[in-house]
């Protein structure tokens, strides 16, 4: 489904250029959900914005299910193919757009019929009723907010889901309701995942392999069940996961 070769991408111009990935290398089979870990500012959400197009700067090549993406151009086919839920869902949703209007939208870009019985579909599959279809942001909770981004993100009946830290920005409570979702959707529709987070256990419980970033640069990759076990292959990957170890002991 997604093919990323020697990619590069950098922000500015030189003297003063900053090369926030180089020479990333995966590939992510029809059906899989994959990882990209590390600290803040390893590269992680960059790789996802240069998919889609959001960062311009870049080199390298990337094939979406077997179509080359080139330059800062994107297919209206690949709008339909790809679709990224962002880390704050309030940021990303426009707040004097009702969810309703939101979703409606989005349904007539992707020159979608049937717009009002899409809606309702939409709204059934991420949990809410529709109650929800004529309320406004600020009248959601975040996870409701998120579960309305994922509902815009399925409208256009992706194949690929670009997923930016999709629950870092919401309460713990409803962290788990939200994960719980999209592995669901993954299930149910034959959705491709690729989910940055910087939560080992997030990544262990969604994905079925990963990938470390440190500086840019993918430093090593594994299945997810050897995350899970603790078995990593370099210094930096055993540091992760001991903090992240650590940081959830004391969290509980």
């Amino acid at each position: 489904m997604l093919k990323v070769e020697n990619l590069d991408v950098w922000f500015g111009d030189p003297p003063d250029r900053v090369h926030a990935v180089q020479g990333a290398t995966f590939s992510v089979a029809a059906g899989e959900s994959y990882g990209l870990v590390g600290e803040s500012g390893s590269g992680k959400s960059t790789i996802l914005r240069a998919i889609t197009g959001l960062a311009s700067g870049w080199s390298g090549r990337i094939e979406v299910g077997g179509e080359v993406v080139s330059g800062g151009h994107r297919s209206r086919n690949f709008h339909r193919s790809v679709q990224m839920v962002f880390q704050d869902p309030y940021a990303s949703l426009h707040p004097r757009h009702s969810v309703d209007r939101v979703l409606s939208e989005t349904l007539r870009l992707q020159g979608m019929d049937g717009i009002d019985g899409r809606i309702t579909r939409l709204l059934e599959a991420v949990g809410l009723g529709q109650g929800f279809r004529f309320r406004y942001p600020h009248q959601l909770s975040g996870g409701q907010r998120q579960r309305v981004a994922i509902a815009r993100a399925l409208a256009a009946e992706p194949r690929l889901l670009l997923l930016d830290e999709p629950t870092s920005a919401l309460d713990v409570s409803v962290q788990a309701e939200i994960l719980n979702l999209l592995s669901d959707l993954r299930r149910e529709r034959g959705l491709t995942y690729v989910m940055v987070s910087h939560d080992l256990a997030v990544v262990a419980h969604m994905c079925d392999r990963l990938a470390v970033m440190r500086s840019g640069q993918i430093v090593e990759e594994m299945e997810a069940a050897s995350l899970r076990s603790g078995r990593v292959g370099t210094p930096y990957a055993g540091e992760l996961l001991a903090a992240s170890s650590s940081y959830r002991r004391e969290a509980g």
